[in-house]
Protein backbone atom coordinates (compact mmCIF):
# COMPACT_ATOMS: atom_id res chain seq x y z
CA UNK A 1 0.00 0.00 0.00
CA UNK A 2 1.71 3.57 -0.93
CA UNK A 3 1.38 6.38 1.08
CA UNK A 4 0.09 9.64 -1.06
CA UNK A 5 2.46 12.61 -0.14
CA UNK A 6 0.28 15.48 -1.65
CA UNK A 7 -2.44 14.73 1.22
CA UNK A 8 -1.25 17.85 3.62
CA UNK A 9 -3.55 17.38 6.25
CA UNK A 10 -6.52 14.78 6.82
CA UNK A 11 -8.44 17.43 8.92
CA UNK A 12 -9.17 20.24 6.86
CA UNK A 13 -9.88 23.69 8.59
CA UNK A 14 -13.51 24.80 8.41
CA UNK A 15 -14.36 27.53 5.72
CA UNK A 16 -15.48 29.63 8.77
CA UNK A 17 -11.83 29.59 10.44
CA UNK A 18 -9.88 32.23 8.29
CA UNK A 19 -12.86 34.89 8.88
CA UNK A 20 -12.43 36.92 11.41
CA UNK A 21 -16.20 37.45 13.54
CA UNK A 22 -17.45 40.11 15.58
CA UNK A 23 -18.25 38.67 18.82
CA UNK A 24 -19.18 39.94 21.99
CA UNK A 25 -17.11 39.21 25.20
CA UNK A 26 -18.31 38.57 29.17
CA UNK A 27 -15.99 38.75 31.98
CA UNK A 28 -16.96 37.07 34.84
CA UNK A 29 -15.92 39.84 36.95
CA UNK A 30 -17.15 43.52 38.11
CA UNK A 31 -15.75 47.03 37.07
CA UNK A 32 -15.61 49.45 40.42
CA UNK A 33 -19.22 50.86 39.91
CA UNK A 34 -20.24 46.74 40.37
CA UNK A 35 -21.31 46.26 37.14
CA UNK A 36 -20.24 43.73 34.30
CA UNK A 37 -17.38 44.06 32.06
CA UNK A 38 -18.11 43.13 28.58
CA UNK A 39 -17.36 44.37 24.97
CA UNK A 40 -16.94 43.72 21.45
CA UNK A 41 -14.14 42.00 19.91
CA UNK A 42 -12.83 40.46 16.13
CA UNK A 43 -11.94 36.88 16.71
CA UNK A 44 -10.78 33.94 14.35
CA UNK A 45 -10.14 30.78 14.83
CA UNK A 46 -6.34 29.58 13.87
CA UNK A 47 -6.63 25.95 14.43
CA UNK A 48 -5.82 25.40 17.50
CA UNK A 49 -6.76 28.71 19.61
CA UNK A 50 -9.15 31.75 19.32
CA UNK A 51 -7.11 34.77 18.33
CA UNK A 52 -8.73 38.47 19.73
CA UNK A 53 -8.23 41.91 18.30
CA UNK A 54 -9.74 45.03 19.72
CA UNK A 55 -12.73 46.27 18.02
CA UNK A 56 -12.74 50.11 17.26
CA UNK A 57 -16.06 52.06 16.85
CA UNK A 58 -16.23 54.72 14.97
CA UNK A 59 -18.76 57.37 14.75
CA UNK A 60 -20.04 58.54 11.02
CA UNK A 61 -17.63 62.23 11.62
CA UNK A 62 -14.10 60.40 13.07
CA UNK A 63 -14.05 57.44 9.98
CA UNK A 64 -13.69 60.14 6.65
Amino acid sequence: MAFDRSIRNLNPRASWAEIWHLWTVIVPRRSINGQLVYGRVWRRHDGRNWIYKKFVEYSDGEAA
